[in-house]
């Protein structure tokens, strides 16, 4: 995998082999940052990430610019890993291992934009908790924007807050906000 954009544009991470992982792909994360870009100002904003996997997508929001940043896994090799790297590049990722839904139920964290990538085969029951946690919880603040990634085979579209999705390739980005 490697950082798109920012101080550390082009730089090259190398998971080891072993983390139970599936990284958001280049491509999808590259266009992914293309909307994000239109629409904030990476400085300015806080992140969560939830089953944050390798960091791919926090490593990315750090290195342009993002201060505010928690990564959440159930997987102490990823946890080890995104601290790693975050303390090699100077990131200041905070990292919790926690299982994402146990987090979820007793957090009282808050976020401009909440991005979760859980496993591709996880129940449509589990994918629909997520939003709902997470705005029970009141997780998001003001104009804030929770990012769904999941396969192509999965439709959130019906849950409550969906405003929109974007494909690339056999990944989704559905987008989730509180609308008043």
């Amino acid at each position: 995998m490697r950082i798109i954009s920012g101080k550390h544009k082009g730089r090259r991470i190398s998971a080891p082999k072993k983390l139970p992982v599936r990284p958001t792909t280049d491509m999808a994360k590259e266009a992914l940052f293309n909307i994000l870009n239109n629409n904030y100002y990476f400085e300015d904003i806080s992140l969560i990430d939830l089953f944050a996997g390798t960091g791919n997508i926090s490593f990315e929001f750090a290195s342009r610019g993002t201060k505010e940043l928690v990564a959440v896994d159930a997987d102490y090799g990823c946890i080890k890993f995104i601290d790693k790297v975050s303390n090699e590049l100077g990131f200041g990722i905070s990292t919790i291992k926690s299982d994402v839904f146990s987090f979820l139920e007793k957090t009282n964290l808050k976020s401009d934009i909440i991005f979760a990538d859980p496993p591709y085969d996880l129940s449509d029951e589990d994918f629909s908790r997520i939003p709902e946690l997470i705005f029970n919880n009141n997780m998001l603040n003001e104009n804030g924007v929770l990012i769904l990634e999941h396969s192509k085979h999965t439709d959130l579209s019906h849950l409550e807050h969906f405003t929109n999705l974007r494909r690339y390739g056999g990944s989704v980005f559905s987008f989730f906000e509180l609308t008043i």
